[in-house]
């Protein structure tokens, strides 16, 4: 191979390394998001839930009995 065909191939490698390692970086970072979201998701769930309990606590405190059924 000529010079410039093998500066060339060396920096088309270099590029080649230079983006399997931003991949790498961005396949870390949407793992991490990931796992971010699950958390995010479940503790959602757990705070529906208790305000759901909340809510229904509170409309059984303000729905009181007519006399009659004391």
């Amino acid at each position: 191979m000529n010079e410039d065909t093998s500066a060339r191939l060396g920096k088309i490698e270099s590029s080649l390394a230079h983006l399997e390692h931003q991949v790498e970086q961005l396949n870390g970072v949407i793992i991490e998001q990931g796992k971010l979201l699950e958390r995010m998701k479940k503790e959602v769930l757990r705070q529906s839930t208790a305000m759901a309990t909340m809510e229904l606590e509170s409309i059984k405190a303000n729905n009181t009995k007519p006399p009659h059924y004391q």
